[in-house]
């Protein structure tokens, strides 16, 4: 029976990885208004290692349109420059020597539908390893249904598993759709 329930959990921790995964990408989406997370992906150099811009700087949200960036040290201030203009971030810093603004610029409708075309990819692939899952757990509950576990212990949890196969493929569907609400929002 413990082998069943391990299964089971193992199950659903990879499930929830792939639900964390996908909030986790989506919060880095672009859509429209300043939000921090945009700038997770970004590294600066800092005395010859890469390290994520918030080890360096503190960044805020003044308003919905606006980020800024307050270096700790003002010898930072070209290197973060530098690390957004070559990120995927898009937005060009405006650096009035004290701090770093990134003016959120409004998206255009083409814009906003590849942003929500790139969420469904994401997406798609959230509910992928959420089905690679379920099949795993369920190869491994066949193998240990030969091995001599009961076989309506098997059935039972194959059928707890496939429950939840469809609760976080739902939350799935849920995120997105927020998502694309969020960046089809004028």
């Amino acid at each position: 029976m413990s082998i069943v329930k391990n299964v089971e959990k193992q199950a659903e921790d990879k499930m929830l990885q792939s639900q964390h995964y996908l909030e986790e990408v989506l919060s880095r989406i672009r859509a429209g208004k300043a939000n921090i997370h945009i700038l997770d992906g970004v590294k600066v150099e800092y005395y010859g290692n890469p390290v994520p811009l918030s080890n360096v700087a503190s960044i805020s949200t003044p308003d919905a349109k606006t980020i800024t960036i307050l270096p700790w040290e003002k010898n930072m201030m070209k290197p973060i420059e530098k690390a957004i203009l070559n990120s995927d971030v898009g937005i060009t810093p405006e650096n009035n020597g004290e701090i770093i603004r990134l003016g959120i610029p409004p998206l255009t409708e083409e814009r906003r539908k590849q942003l929500v075309k790139q969420s469904k990819a994401e997406a798609e692939n959230a509910k992928v390893g959420v089905r690679n899952a379920r099949r795993d757990a369920n190869e491994t509950l066949k193998k240990s249904k030969k091995d001599g576990t009961p076989e309506d212990d098997c059935d039972e949890t194959e059928a707890a598993i496939q429950k939840m196969h469809d609760k976080y493929i739902k939350k799935i569907d849920e995120v997105l759709s927020a998502k694309e609400k969020e960046i089809m929002t004028v």
